[in-house]
């Protein structure tokens, strides 16, 4: 699970809970912006097609109003959530590493 903007993320593994805190993306208080599955969208087309750093992804996907992205290994989905209750899943492919 990730939280924007504070870029803490909550990994539940098998050997127990494991959080990771990057640089926030905001400090203080700030209006949250609307949820705007297009923008959600082309923020994701971009980092797929390599065109964005991951930093620039979470800035992209907050002005896109995401709160916060849950990510299912097993499943190959991604939820991405607004402040309303608004959800977007998007499915990946399986990846093979040689």
């Amino acid at each position: 699970m990730w939280f924007l903007p504070a870029c803490q993320s909550l990994y539940l593994t098998e050997h127990g809970p494991v959080v990771s805190l990057g640089s926030p993306l905001i400090s203080g208080t700030v209006d949250v912006p609307l949820f705007d599955r297009e923008a959600l969208i082309a923020a994701l087309r971009a980092d797929q097609a390599g065109k964005s750093t991951f930093p620039e992804f979470l800035t992209a996907t907050w002005r896109a109003g995401v709160v916060r992205h849950d990510v299912d290994f097993t499943a190959r989905k991604v939820a991405y959530y607004g402040p309303n209750g608004e959800e977007y899943i998007e499915d990946y492919p399986a990846v093979q590493v040689n």
